[in-house]
């Protein structure tokens, strides 16, 4: 597996960022297709877009307080 995906993964989940966020980034990261529109929600698809482009920078927004 992809260390940078690993390691993005781990630290999301250290820092205790929202679930369906992680959910979205991971399924955009492999490129996997989104969920069924009903089952959407902000922070899947804020994941969603941020796994697609290789991001770890926003998830910082998405730590469940």
């Amino acid at each position: 597996m992809n260390q940078f995906y690993y390691d993005a993964v781990t630290k999301m989940e250290q820092m205790g960022v929202d679930d369906e966020y992680i959910q979205g980034w991971q399924c955009g990261f492999l490129q996997n297709p989104k969920r069924e529109e009903q089952r959407l929600t902000e922070a899947y698809e804020a994941g969603y877009s941020d796994g697609k482009e290789k991001r770890a920078d926003n998830f910082k927004d998405w730590v469940e307080v």
